[in-house]
C-alpha cells in the first residue's frame, strides 16, 4: 500500500507540475492606479501629545486623601508617588512621540517616492517605467519556473520584455501515469507531446509577462519576445534566438477569458510572430519592431 500511495503521489505531483506550466498566464498582479497614487494625501507630521502627563497631572490635581490615608499619614507618600507618575508620564509621552515621528518619516518617505514615481510615469518618463517594474517585482514566480527577463524601453516609448525560456530544463522528458494495478509507469515523452507543452509554456509565460507589464504601466500596449535555444540553420548550432514575439494590447487582454483559453491558440488574438510545428517544435523568428506600433496610455 505504501508503494501504491507513493506512486499515486508522484503522478499527482507530475500532473500538477504540467498544469502549472501551462497556467502561468492565469495569475497577475493588481493594476496600479497612478493618478490615484499621485493624489494621495500627504502624511501629517505628528505633534507631541501629553496624554500620559495630562492624566497624571489631573490625578495629582484632584487628589484628596481618604480616611485611611489620613489615619496612617500616607498623604505625603501618595502625593510623592503621584508627582513621580507625572514625570513618568512626560517620559512616556516623549517615547510615544519619538515612535510616531519615526513611523511618520518612513511613511512620508514612501509617499514622496511614490508620488515622484507617479509623476514621472504619467509624464511618460522612460526610466520611470523601468523603476516601476523594479519596484513591484512582478516576475518572481516566472523566474522560479526557469525564465529570465530583460527589459527594454524603445525610443518609441514602448516597453519590451525579452523572456529567456529554458524549455528543455522545465518541460519533463518523461510521462508518469498509473497502471491499472496502481503501480507507477514512466516512459519517454514523445517529441510531439514535448513540443506542444513547450509551445503552451512559452505562450503562457509570454502572456503572463504581458499582463504584468500592463498592470504596472499605463501603456495600452507592450511587447514580449520569448527566446530559447533553437537550431540556427546558418551556423548549424543551437543558439538562444527569438521563438515568439507578441504585442499585447490592454483591450484585447481584458476581453479574454484567461481561465479557459489555450495559451498557444490565444496568440491569434494579438499581432505576433511564431513559427512552430508539432513535429519539429519552434524555429527562430524575427522580433516585432516597436516602431510599427503607436504608443498610447490609459
Amino acid at each position: 500500500m505504501e508503494a501504491l500511495e507513493q506512486a499515486a503521489y508522484e503522478v499527482e505531483v507530475y500532473e500538477n507540475h504540467l498544469e502549472v506550466l501551462i497556467s502561468v498566464h492565469k495569475e497577475s498582479g493588481d493594476t496600479i492606479k497612478w493618478k490615484s497614487m499621485l493624489n494621495r494625501t500627504e502624511p501629517k507630521e505628528p505633534s507631541l501629545a501629553s496624554i500620559s502627563e495630562d492624566a497624571a497631572s489631573n490625578a495629582l490635581a484632584t487628589y484628596a486623601p481618604n480616611f485611611w490615608a489620613r489615619l496612617f499619614k500616607l498623604e505625603t507618600r501618595q502625593r510623592k508617588a503621584l508627582t513621580l507618575k507625572l514625570e513618568e508620564g512626560k517620559v512616556e509621552d516623549a517615547k510615544r512621540f519619538k515612535v510616531a515621528q519615526s513611523d511618520w518619516r518612513e511613511e512620508h518617505t514612501n509617499w514622496a517616492e511614490e508620488r515622484d514615481l507617479a509623476q514621472r510615469i504619467i509624464g511618460g518618463d522612460k526610466q520611470a517605467k523601468l523603476d516601476a517594474i523594479e519596484a513591484f517585482e512582478p516576475f518572481t514566480e516566472i523566474s522560479h519556473l526557469g525564465s529570465g527577463i530583460e527589459l527594454i524601453v524603445h525610443e518609441s516609448g514602448h516597453v519590451e520584455a525579452r523572456l529567456a525560456i529554458h524549455g528543455t530544463h522545465v518541460i519533463p522528458s518523461e510521462i508518469k501515469s498509473l497502471l491499472k494495478s496502481g503501480k507507477l509507469s514512466t516512459k519517454a515523452m514523445p517529441a510531439g507531446r514535448f513540443n506542444e507543452l513547450h509551445q503552451d509554456y512559452v505562450c503562457s509565460c509570454a502572456l503572463r509577462v504581458g499582463r504584468e507589464l500592463l498592470a504596472i504601466l499605463p501603456d495600452d500596449l507592450v511587447l514580449v519576445t520569448a527566446l530559447d535555444n533553437v537550431l540556427n540553420s546558418k551556423t548549424g548550432h543551437l543558439e538562444e534566438l527569438p521563438i515568439l514575439s507578441a504585442a499585447f494590447s490592454r483591450s484585447t487582454v481584458n476581453s479574454l477569458n484567461l481561465d479557459a483559453i489555450d495559451p498557444s491558440d490565444a496568440m491569434k488574438n494579438f499581432v505576433h510572430k511564431m513559427a512552430f510545428k508539432k513535429t519539429q517544435g519552434f524555429t527562430a523568428v524575427a522580433g516585432l519592431d516597436a516602431k510599427e506600433f503607436s504608443l498610447q496610455s490609459v
